[in-house]
């Protein structure tokens, strides 16, 4: 059984600290891959923390990054609304926190500098791929229902990262058409892209909170634990294709 270690990981970049949140295997005796997780719109929340020991846990070191400085987190939407939309309105100062984060990870004792992957969540999976398009390099990056509008162009093609997306088939703010665009956008920049589609599921599917965050807000979102687990499983087996 692995023995999970969770600690803060402060990292300084543009006059903000950023306080992220490591998980590892405290026994397991030779170094891992280092898998981002980039969170939803509401910041580093448990549920991010939690994705990050589901990593720990599959053989990997979990790192929940800080989107926007000071360990920020909320529960209201409107104010994830703004924080988001300032990240979004300067994407200069967003890559560099991505890639301050990617430098931050890997001086880190528990992980392998040489493997990298990511996982990103609705807001955070967008801004994975936009990374990705941009040629910021991962071994392998996994994005669950991502938002599909603002995302960066191409960058210097071909693209090196290869994507797994998984978004539901009535996720408003991921129409499948718009899915199957972007993915075919990155495949004729050279990128290995799959794309798995759930019929039926809306958006936030793999957290399990989205059903009360749906009423309270009155967002179109909806956890399914099929999907949830489906996706999961994928992802691990991807991850270890890439990153073994």
């Amino acid at each position: 059984m692995a023995r999970i270690q969770e600690e803060t990981l402060e990292y300084q970049i543009d006059g903000l600290t950023m306080k992220g949140k490591v998980a590892f295997d405290a026994d397991a005796g030779t170094a891992a891959p280092a898998v981002l997780v980039v969170p939803e719109f509401w910041g580093r929340t448990a549920y991010m923390e939690r994705r990050a020991r589901d990593m720990a846990e599959s053989g990997y070191v979990g790192f929940v990054i800080d989107p926007y400085g000071e360990g920020r987190v909320t529960e209201d939407a409107e104010q994830a609304t703004v924080w988001m939309n300032e990240a979004l309105s300067d994407f200069e100062a967003l890559q560099n926190r991505y890639l301050a984060a990617i430098h931050a990870i890997r001086q880190h004792p528990a992980v392998d500098p040489a493997r990298l992957g990511a996982i990103g969540y609705c807001f955070g999976g967008s801004v994975g791929l936009s990374m990705a398009r941009q040629g910021v390099h991962h071994d392998a990056l996994a994005t669950f229902h991502a938002g599909t509008s603002g995302l960066a162009p191409i960058k210097n093609p071909p693209l090196d990262t290869p994507v797994r997306i998984f978004s539901g088939g009535e996720d408003p703010m991921a129409p499948p058409a718009d899915v199957e665009r972007i993915a075919a956008e990155m495949r004729e920049a050279g990128a290995d892209v799959d794309v798995t589609i759930y019929p039926g599921i809306s958006h936030a599917f793999t957290n399990p909170g989205a059903d009360e965050k749906a009423k309270k807000f009155g967002l179109p979102l909806g956890y399914d634990e099929q999907a949830d687990r489906d996706s999961f499983e994928k992802t691990i087996a991807f991850f270890r294709e890439k990153l073994r």
